[in-house]
């Protein structure tokens, strides 16, 4: 999941999106694992949810990665 997030940073990933990048195989997104999910990386990642350095919740959208200061938009 680290990794379908990574490859889009800066570009927000529906909960959808994610799944079927990771999963290999088409069903819905269930409740809400995507979010227990993300929620287990940031704790990994030391990330607060409310400050967010790394993944980043867009409303209604899905999540981010998101950009650091340095890196070059592309």
């Amino acid at each position: 999941m680290l990794l379908a997030l990574a490859r889009s940073a800066g570009h927000v990933k529906s909960r959808e999106q994610i799944l079927l990048e990771i999963a290999e195989r088409d069903f819905e997104a269930f409740g809400r694992s995507i979010d227990v999910h993300i929620s287990s990386l940031r704790k990994k990642l030391g990330d607060d949810p409310m400050s967010p350095r790394y993944i980043e919740t867009v409303r209604g959208a899905g999540y981010r990665m998101c950009r650091q200061e340095s890196e070059p938009l592309a």
